[in-house]
């Protein structure tokens, strides 16, 4: 069977749990060279056993730090912007580090790495950029995801933006607009609360499929738009909602 990313060199951002190893650990088997990341190293340990994987600190809100370690690895082929931080809040009780933190991690940080890494995508005439968005954003809202929901339209405006101004040059932009997935800091904040039954229910009750999306799921997404099966695609939003917004 064919390796989809075979021959191709990817760096996958907050890849020490949830979305982000398991898109990593994908791309690791569809036989890419991954560069695994994280802002804490303790999280990313044991994928860096894993073949076709290696893994660096790396913290994408400081850009001085994002330019090191570009030096370090020199060009990639796909840049996956994982890394997020989800707020919890209205606007009236969001506060200005809530705010500054989400766009920090969410925008900036994609912002830093692109700026890193495009001009050897630029230099080689192809790349393509993945970043984690979500249906929580310019797409849709959800109730007290004030700050986590402006950093992630932004960040759809970032991507479409990028798109638009490299489209001829060989560099392809897109971005993954998951609903609710169920990850392991998911899943240790519904146990963690006063009813963690009717919470998981509740944000089940969000998706008309009547269940949470899977890391594994959004992995494949990513792989469709690092393989050039998908070397049509641009500035789009591939949202994966269990029908949340139908």
């Amino acid at each position: 069977m064919r390796k989809r990313l075979k021959a191709k060199t990817a760096l996958v951002t907050g890849a020490g749990r949830g979305i982000g190893r398991c898109i990593a650990e994908t791309f690791a088997r569809e036989g890419c060279r991954v560069w695994a990341t994280s802002r804490n190293m303790d999280p990313l340990g044991d994928l860096g056993s894993l073949d076709g994987i290696h893994i660096h600190q790396l913290d994408v809100t400081d850009a001085v730090s994002v330019a090191r370690v570009s030096e370090k690895i020199g060009g990639i082929d796909v840049l996956v912007n994982n890394a997020g931080h989800v707020a919890i809040g209205t606007v009236l009780n969001c506060t200005d580090a809530d705010l500054q933190l989400s766009l920090d991690v969410n925008l900036y940080g994609a912002y830093h790495m692109i700026r890193a890494f495009l001009p050897g995508m630029l230099a080689r005439g192809a790349g393509s950029i993945i970043n984690i968005a979500s249906v929580l954003s310019s797409v849709s809202s959800a109730a007290e995801r004030f700050a986590y929901g402006v950093s992630k339209g932004a960040l759809i405006g970032l991507t479409k933006s990028v798109a638009l101004d490299y489209v001829d040059r060989g560099i392809r932009c897109n971005a993954i607009c998951p609903a609710t997935i169920l990850t392991p800091g998911l899943n240790a904040r519904i146990e963690s609360s006063p009813d963690p039954r009717a919470l998981r229910q509740s944000i089940i009750n969000r998706h008309k499929m009547g269940r949470l999306g899977t890391v594994a799921e959004v992995a494949e997404a990513a792989v469709y738009l690092a393989d050039d099966k998908s070397a049509f695609m641009t500035g789009q939003l591939l949202i994966m909602d269990g029908g949340m917004t139908l």
